[in-house]
């Protein structure tokens, strides 16, 4: 009977394994999985989605529709927003907006450290971009709303994606519990489209690809490229990237699109896991610094 019990577990495993992995001719991800797969039997919460953009064949697909939070990576519906006013010239990209103290927030961003009261809202949307200030972030959303935003990410048939609210150093009980929330197949979906000049039209999607390209933070998936941090606008080795990366005590999320000779792919992880250890951490970066090399086998 024991036997019989051992035999139709690891059949059931081998069944989900298969499944995760993607089908069809999609290429071995097995790496990849079985890195995230350790991550969850360890108790850590994981979703992972990788597409190719060419023929659109699942890559890799782990527990993709469920909704994490996931950080900064949800400024990008902020800059999808921004962009889509300056393309309607609602504002221009050049108008100038004033930081207050209300905005103030520590972390992410080099704009607090700068002396300059007030930069154009495409500066702004740079430094989002770029080293994903909160400053600027939050400047941003006073100016757009969050309601806008909202109701933008409705119009792109986002259902479990969401920027929740403003950069906060606190979290009250009267806030939201999280800055931005979203599935990995939607946000991989997502940065498909942008690719394509899909998300309202194609002169927005270019604009928010320009201010992400300039993203200096390739320290999660992205770390197997052997990209340049601070320079990496344009092909090196024939691979191009563009991605948003989220980060928070237990949270580790990324998102991107990956270019090589042989073909691109989209794709998005999100690990949220216990943060008591050191230990722990770097098991999570090891994990998706895992699912970026089987990324760049595939494309390069």
């Amino acid at each position: 009977m024991e036997t019989r019990v051992h035999e139709r577990r690891d059949h059931l495993r081998a069944l989900r394994q298969g499944r995760h992995r993607g089908t069809g001719s999609a290429e071995n991800f097995g790496a990849s999985f079985t890195a995230l797969g350790k991550l969850a039997y360890s108790g850590a919460r994981v979703s992972a989605n990788a597409t190719d953009l060419r023929s659109g064949t699942a890559l890799l697909s782990i527990d993709d529709r469920i909704v994490l939070p996931t950080a900064s990576v949800g400024k990008i519906l902020l800059l999808i927003e921004v962009a889509a006013r300056i393309t309607a010239r609602d504002f221009a990209g050049y108008g100038i907006l004033d930081k207050t103290p209300g905005d103030a927030i520590a972390d992410s961003g080099i704009w607090r450290q700068l002396q300059a009261p007030a930069l154009p809202v495409a500066d702004l949307a740079t430094l989002v971009g770029a080293t994903s200030d909160n400053l600027a972030t939050n400047v941003l959303l006073r100016q757009v709303g969050l309601d806008a935003v909202r109701a933008r990410t409705e119009s792109l048939g986002l259902a479990r994606t969401a920027l929740l609210d403003l950069v906060r150093t606190v979290r009250g009980p009267d806030d939201a519990p999280q800055l931005s929330v979203g599935s990995t197949s939607e946000l991989a979906g997502l940065f498909a489209a942008l690719s394509r000049g899909e998300v309202v039209d194609h002169v927005t999607s270019h604009r928010v690809l320009g201010w992400l390209s300039q993203n200096a933070d390739l320290s999660l998936v992205a770390s197997a490229f052997g990209l340049d941090p601070l320079s990496h606008r344009g092909p090196d080795h024939g691979i191009q990237l563009i991605n948003k990366t989220g980060t928070d005590v237990g949270l580790r999320s990324e998102v991107g699109v990956l270019s090589g000779p042989r073909t691109g792919v989209a794709y998005a992880v999100t690990v949220q896991f216990g943060d008591a250890k050191l230990t722990t951490r770097l098991r999570v970066i090891d994990a998706m610094r895992t699912v970026g090399s089987d990324l760049l086998e595939y494309v390069h």
